[in-house]
This record gives structure tokens, sequence and C-alpha cells, in this order.
């Protein structure tokens, strides 16, 4: 993942999606080290969207 993300920034675009908040990222990424360098180069000059409120799952099995 570390080396993808290197390949792009700073001069492409990088699009994650997640289900997890950003705050849980580094225990799931694991290795200490490139947690860091992965988070530094996605956070650095990140523009998120946090969707809240009710899944619309939980609407469309009614």
């Amino acid at each position: 993942m570390l080396e993808v993300i290197d390949d792009r920034v700073p001069g492409g675009s990088v699009l994650i999606t997640s289900q997890l908040p950003v705050k849980t990222w580094h225990d799931y990424l694991g290795e200490p080290t490139v947690a860091d360098a992965i988070l530094d180069r996605l956070l650095h000059n990140k523009h998120a969207i946090e969707l809240k409120g009710d899944s619309m799952r939980k609407h469309a099995a009614r």
C-alpha cells in the first residue's frame, strides 16, 4: 500500500473509502513505521467526507 501511495502522492490523487474511522487506521495497519508513513502521506492534504446518519440498508429491509 505504501508503494502505491508513494507513486501517487504528491502529484496524483488517491481516493480511499473506509468504514473504519481514521483514528483506528493506525491500529489496523499494524506496523507502526509503515502506518506512520502511509497516514502522513494520506492525511497531509486530505479532503474528508464523513457520512452520518442511519444506514440506508436498514430502510431497504423494511
